[in-house]
């Protein structure tokens, strides 16, 4: 059975996972296998799941879960994939929220054993395999970041960019003429104090043209983000 719906995280930072990683858990002799990735689309996520069902075809189950983007914009899915309603889709996806993992699909594959578990040791074998796999992966901080249009003139040119120095701005497009137009990336929780910062710079000079999407954006200044090394 799956579920999807909308959901809120607060924060505009969070942490994905660096690269892809596995773990293989033994549980009264059913095999847990799981596969976790970052995906930073829903399509994303449900392309990696096929490929894992799909390396497994053998499998008795292949269930999943992910969470994709933040805040109001924030999705998620779990899927059980034939065992009992909520115990595998939903505690795979608990431990992604566990560790306020955010643009991430996890799935575990379960090869039968021939002793049922029932379902709370099924809820419990799949959140422990997911958690465990998630853990062997690397954490990279990420922030949702808002597109702000700017125009000014020129002789503003200097104040700006100090504004935009001071806010960690990335400038996506530029046209420096008499009259500039410029695209500049910001935190987006930083964004209002963005703009009123650019206010005061220009002496109410300059003209907010329009707020862009929130997207996902690596954590650290020089584009690389910020990596939690696994634990332990």
């Amino acid at each position: 059975m799956a579920h999807e719906r909308s959901a809120g995280l607060d924060a505009d930072a969070f942490f994905t996972l660096a690269k892809p990683c596995r773990f293989e858990l033994s549980v009264k002799g059913s095999r847990f296998i799981g596969h976790a990735a970052s995906a930073n689309g829903k399509e994303i996520a449900e392309k990696l799941t096929a490929s894992i069902a799909g390396q497994y075809r053998d499998a008795t189950h292949c269930c999943y879960a992910y969470r994709i983007g933040l805040g109001d914009r924030s999705l998620f899915r779990t899927h059980d994939a034939g065992e009992p309603s909520g115990t595998a889709g939903k505690p795979i996806l608990q431990a992604i929220d566990r560790r306020r993992l955010c643009d991430v699909v996890c799935i575990v594959v379960r090869y039968f054993g021939g002793r049922k578990l029932g379902t709370g040791g099924l809820a419990r074998a799949y959140g422990e395999c997911a958690g465990k796999t998630l853990d062997q992966g690397e954490r990279v901080e990420q922030y949702l970041m808002q597109t702000i249009r700017l125009r000014y003139g020129y002789e503003w040119t200097g104040r700006v960019m100090s504004v935009i120095r001071q806010y960690a701005g990335k400038i996506e497009t530029g046209d420096f003429q008499a009259v500039t137009e410029m695209g500049v990336r910001v935190r987006k929780s930083k964004a209002m104090a963005f703009r009123g910062a650019l206010a005061d710079a220009t002496s109410g000079k300059i003209t907010v043209l329009a707020d862009g999407p929130s997207d996902a954006s690596n954590g650290s200044r020089n584009g690389q983000g910020n990596v939690h090394p696994k634990k332990g």
